[in-house]
Formats: structure tokens, sequence, C-alpha cells
């Protein structure tokens, strides 16, 4: 894990994000990308050289401004003295949020995205969304979620949520990373509902082979019964006190996505708990 990319809007989220990132960074010597982009719904991605091309001169002032204080805060962000035990790189950005992480994510070669997401309910969520939840659908890289100022620094208690698809292994050697930086306890978790139960007696060799066929240590196998897959991921990852859940997401679009949605956004949208996610079957 030697780069970890950082979005900020200088919010509180986006300060609990880096406040992670910092000490993830720091256990595993890494680099952080810090990336601020002022938005222009003009663009969809652009790099900042100091020239601005808009055909009114009070639309380019203020961009101006926006891009001044952007620079000055990005540059008061990285300086901080609580940072200088790491390599801190600026990225000052034009345009889309998201467009701008996936280039940043391509470009230098990301291992890693931190980034804040207050979640999102109701209405606000099926008609808007949120640049978290575009990163965590079709990002080429692990995305980890925060929601609030963590408590502990330490993911000792992992949930892996699992369908015990071939694909998944991609999204295992990553939690295994995790679980080898932190010396964590991985609990693999598979959740029946009423729509997909398995009895014990089928699931629990299932995921014992799952287990084998990913050479996992140091994990414990739990099947929970639920309403619903979202659900029974949140609620037994606190019946376990988890400082992080993680799971492998296959990034629909359209209207597949429309249609089915994605438990992993779900999960990034309705949970206080750190979320690790990884799109599978495009990162090849």
């Amino acid at each position: 894990m030697k780069k970890i990319l950082v979005p900020t809007d200088f919010s509180d989220q986006a300060s609990y994000a880096l406040e992670v990132a910092y000490h993830i960074a720091k256990r595993a010597q890494s680099q952080l990308i810090l990336l601020h982009v002022v938005e222009d719904t003009n663009v969809a991605s652009m790099h900042y050289t100091g020239e601005i091309d808009m055909p009114h001169m009070e639309d380019r002032l203020f961009m101006m401004k926006l891009i001044e204080k952007g620079k000055k805060d990005l540059a008061d962000l990285s300086s901080n003295s609580q940072y200088a035990d790491i390599i801190v790189e600026q990225q000052l950005r034009i345009g889309s949020p998201y467009h701008n992480i996936r280039d940043i994510i391509q470009e230098h070669d990301v291992d890693l995205v931190v980034m804040g997401t207050k979640g999102s309910s109701g209405l606000e969520e099926f008609l808007i969304g949120s640049n978290a939840e575009k990163v965590v659908r079709h990002a080429k890289c692990p995305v980890l979620t925060i929601h609030k100022k963590a408590e502990s620094f330490d993911f000792k208690d992992i949930v892996y949520a699992t369908a015990l698809e071939d694909e998944e292994e991609q999204c295992v050697n990553i939690v295994k990373s995790f679980q080898s930086l932190y010396g964590s306890t991985l609990h693999l978790l598979r959740v029946n509902t009423p729509n997909n139960f398995q009895s014990d007696k089928t699931a629990r060799p299932e995921l014992e082979a799952f287990a084998k066929r990913c050479n996992l240590q140091n994990y414990k196998i739990h099947i929970y019964n639920e309403g619903s897959e979202e659900e029974g991921i949140i609620y037994f990852a606190e019946s376990v006190n988890a400082d992080l859940i993680a799971m492998a997401t296959h990034g629909r679009t359209g209207l597949a996505h429309l249609l089915t949605g994605s438990i992993a956004e779900d999960v990034v949208n309705h949970t206080k708990r750190p979320v690790l996610t990884y799109v599978i079957g495009k990162n090849k």
C-alpha cells in the first residue's frame, strides 16, 4: 500500500477521513495524496494551470477566488505538523469531484481511497446519491468510507460479508492486507434472508471451503439471519463491535443498478462504521 488518496472539501467528514488515512499511512509507510476539487459543472476534470477560460469576467473572478482559497486551505492542511512524519502531496483540480478522483487514481496508481461521507436516505439517496457512492461503485482500487470521528485507529475486528463468489478473492486479498497490518480477527459472514436462506449444515462447510481456498488465518465463521443483507451486515457488525466492515461490490450501473441496487452502497449509506469496498470483475 504505497499511495493513499484522500479527497477533501475541508468539511468535518473529510477531516475524519484524513485522520484515519494518516494513521494507515503511518503504519503502512505510505504516501498521502490530498485532493481538493474546485467544482465547475462546465468541465469534468482539469488540472489547475493558472489560466481560467471563462467568457464572463464575474465568473472568472469568482472561480479564481475559489481556486486561491482552495490552494491556501490545501497548503495549510498539508503543512500541518501532525503529518510531518509522512509524505503528503497536494493536488488541486477543477471540475467534477468524482471524475477527478477517478483520474487521480489512474494517474498516480493509487492503492486506496479514504473519503468521508455523510450517508444519505430516502428521496435524496434515490435521486441524487453522493460522490462517495459513485467512487464506491466505479473505483479501480479499494475505497474506505468514513462517517464519523474515529474512536480508535486500530482495525482489530473486521467483518467480511461474503456471497462466496470466485471473483471475491480479489477483495479478500485486500482485506488480508489490512488484517496483516493490524493483526485483526476476521469475521467471515454470511447473511441469511427470507429469499436467500441456507441451513447451517449447508452454509458452514461452504464458508469453511471459501476460507481454505483464500488461505484465511485468524478467522471466525458466522451465519446471521435478518430481513435483508444490508441490515444483517450492519446489525452483525454492531453485535461484535466491529472496527471495519469489508465487502465486494459488482459496481452495477444503469438499469441494472436501478433495479437491483447495491448492498455495498446501502451499507455505506446506513452504517456509521468504516466500510472498505472493492469492485470485483472490473479491475483485472
